[in-house]
């Protein structure tokens, strides 16, 4: 091949075939996740079809709307499914929402299934990231409406409601408090109206405190309180990833607190402020796999159907998604 001259190709140059070139680096690519380019003003964004290799898609560390195709793919295993016109308008109509509500991330959350509809839940963080969460729903992957932030009077409320979802949020149910007069218990004629949305609301921070989880390392908690994304973080080893205690919810630690200073003092208090997996009760309520020629590291809870993390062992990317009808599964223990 001769050289150039002025930056431009000589006529004897020709460009090597694909059969010279090699393998393309897209041939195992699925056709709905896409690479990165830098838009001027929005950070980055995904356009085209997206590289698979562990090592090659600088995802970060969620569902993040930028993201989501590709990592719906990876959890596509568990049932996790939608439409090419579904992705293609959460994923758009998530980056406007984090533009308008001016969060530093959006993710999806997942999906709560109704008998008549379902809702897509949406979840937008801001530098803190173990912080309050804001939390918005949408019937259609288009329009979203932000829900009120979960309370103990919420919960309270909802913890005697049973069954499915409706999927529609102005739908109230009744519920009849029942109040013992001397040894009789009789029902008021009163009735509690509660609104599915919240419902709604308890039913997603409940799932979330129980089942979401990230790797150990993956955040890091600065001396004066907040979580970052730890920086630093280049995935579990493939031993690591096998590991339930390599894995920490996501939430307010309980199991931490209990411990004494001889058990906590081989523990980094910058990452391991969490409570990892390896203690949940019951013991078998998760599920690890790897898939995909074990470049991938599957969990799903077993307690909570439809909960399902993703890990691309020796890189950043992770993330969890609940595609379910928000039931647990309380016949768990007799089935262990």
């Amino acid at each position: 091949m001769k050289g150039c001259e002025g930056g431009g190709a000589g006529q004897d140059d020709k460009l090597p075939s694909n059969a010279e070139r090699g393998p393309s680096p897209t041939s195992d690519l699925t056709s709905n996740a896409a690479p990165w380019k830098r838009l001027p003003g929005n950070g980055t964004q995904a356009s085209g079809p997206a590289l698979s290799g562990p090592h090659r898609h600088p995802s970060p560390a969620a569902m993040d709307a930028e993201t989501l195709p590709y990592a719906l793919d990876l959890v596509a295993s568990s049932g996790v499914c939608l439409s090419p016109e579904k992705r293609a308008a959460l994923r758009n109509s998530l980056l406007l929402v984090r533009r308008d509500y001016r969060f530093e991330q959006v993710r999806l959350w997942g999906r709560i299934q109704g008998t008549r509809g379902a809702y897509y839940i949406a979840e937008g963080v801001g530098p803190d990231r173990a912080g309050a969460r804001s939390r918005l729903y949408s019937l259609n992957c288009v329009e979203w409406s932000l829900l009120p932030p979960p309370n103990e009077e919420f919960t309270a409320l909802t913890s005697v409601l049973k069954g499915r979802f409706q999927g529609d949020p102005s739908y109230e149910y009744e519920h009849y408090e029942k109040k013992e007069e001397g040894e009789r218990p009789y029902e008021e004629e009163a009735t509690n109206l509660i609104k599915e949305e919240v419902r709604l609301v308890s039913a997603i921070d409940q799932i979330d405190k129980a089942v979401g989880i990230v790797p150990r390392g993956a955040y890091i908690k600065s001396p004066l309180g907040p979580v970052h994304e730890n920086r630093n973080f280049e995935g579990l080893s493939l031993v690591e990833a096998k590991k339930l205690s390599s894995y920490f919810h996501f939430t307010e630690p309980v199991n931490l607190k209990n411990k004494t200073l001889l058990e906590k003092a081989d523990l980094d208090p910058a990452i391991d402020f969490l409570d990892s997996l390896e203690h949940d009760i019951p013991k078998g309520s998760w599920s690890i796999q790897f898939e995909r020629g074990g470049r991938v590291v599957v969990l799903r809870s077993l307690l909570w159907p439809g909960l399902t993390f993703y890990h691309v062992p020796n890189t950043k990317q992770h993330g969890y998604i609940y595609f379910g009808n928000a039931e647990k599964n309380l016949d768990l223990p007799f089935m262990l």
